[in-house]
């Protein structure tokens, strides 16, 4: 494998893990918990992201996707459909079906150069590409919706972090962050204009 794949492979690797690291460690209810007026919730990005691996790394490539549920994800007409994980499905199952549709997308990507050429039957723009632009486009949308998880989990129960090895926050005390908190407040509320 080259360089560049590897490389590529490392960020996709790296943000799917954030994802996985937000959405561990949650009761069902929680983690299904809309805090936003469009619904975002942990289960529900972890869900679509599961869906959308399998889009670009099945559909895209000319691979066929075996199992039904997923399949009748990619082929529903309603566009929220993927973001609406079913009641029958546990956190841990719906986390189950991210790491299975990780391990289908990289066995899609290793065998491929990085110009390999794929088509996007959805994209207006680009829609004939390469892995590589499919591999970039995967890591902004997943670290896109990573970023999402980092609020919505700080919101359901205040934990923080990229992941277990590289936290990527200083380690401050509860009172420092409640002085950081109300110093940022502050200077929304003018306090810091002469």
């Amino acid at each position: 494998m080259d360089h560049s794949k590897e490389l590529l492979l490392e960020y996709l690797s790296d943000a799917r893990q954030a994802v996985i690291y937000k959405a561990q460690g949650l009761s069902d209810r929680l983690a299904r918990k809309p805090l936003t007026a469009t619904g975002t919730h942990i289960l529900g990005v972890v869900h679509h992201l599961a869906t959308t691996e399998y889009g670009y790394f099945a559909q895209c490539l000319g691979r066929s996707v075996e199992d039904p549920y997923i399949q009748n994800l990619l082929d529903a007409e309603d566009p929220q459909a993927d973001f609406l994980p079913p009641a029958h499905l546990s956190a841990g199952e719906i986390i189950g079906l991210y790491q299975d549709s990780i391990l289908f997308s990289d066995a899609g990507i290793k065998p491929l150069p990085l110009d390999a050429p794929v088509e996007v039957p959805w994209w207006s723009r680009r829609r004939h590409t390469t892995l590589e632009q499919l591999m970039v486009h995967m890591i902004a949308e997943t670290s896109r919706h990573a970023g999402h998880l980092d609020i919505v989990r700080e919101q359901l129960d205040g934990f923080t972090g990229l992941r277990p090895e590289a936290p990527n926050l200083p380690d401050y005390s509860a009172a420092q962050w409640a002085e950081q908190f109300e110093s940022i407040n502050r200077l929304a509320d003018g306090g810091g204009q002469q």
